[in-house]
């Protein structure tokens, strides 16, 4: 169970406040940070999906995933590699290469309604911060850069960055 309540942080997965797809992130990262990932996804046992470029392949390793992100020279002439992961069934996470240095995923906030959902995803965040020891940090849908929660290092949890009721936010 994590130490956030949903009633206290609803607002945050609210699709009509904040956006479907919240921006998410570990920044800072190498190839081996996004091995550190994939074995993590292997060793929890989750489904997964990869595809480059919206054609589904067998997932070998970050540096293969690396060269297939930049195969195509310059930016706009590359194909996206893309990991889809399920922690649990009915919940969808999303890994795209954009770039090296930064593990970007997406998940669905309609597939994160209720406390049992927060829980899982809090601890998603938990595992992948405590494997890179990295912040795993969630912006509202095209904010990113002004987290409202994610794993703290130092405090080995998911911690509000953010007070959800605060109307400025």
């Amino acid at each position: 169970m994590s130490d956030l309540l949903w009633e206290d942080v609803k607002v945050l997965f609210d699709p009509e406040v904040n956006g479907a797809l919240p921006d998410v992130v570990v920044e800072g990262t190498t190839v081996e940070d996004w091995q550190v990932l994939l074995d993590l996804v292997r060793a929890q046992g989750w489904q997964y999906a990869y595809s480059v470029g919206g054609e589904p392949m067998e997932l070998t390793s970050a540096a293969d995933m690396a060269e297939a992100a930049y195969a195509g020279g310059a930016p706009e002439l590359r194909v996206m590699p893309e990991l889809r992961v399920w922690p649990i069934s009915d919940v969808l996470i999303i890994f795209r290469m954009y770039q090296i240095e930064s593990i970007d995923f997406d998940v669905d906030l309609r597939e994160l309604q209720g406390q049992e959902r927060l829980d899982v995803f809090v601890d998603f965040f938990c595992l992948i911060g405590r494997r890179l020891g990295k912040a795993v940090l969630m912006s509202a849908e095209g904010f990113p850069g002004y987290p409202d929660m994610g794993f703290d290092v130092d405090a080995d949890r998911v911690v509000l960055m953010v007070d959800p009721d605060d109307p400025r936010r």
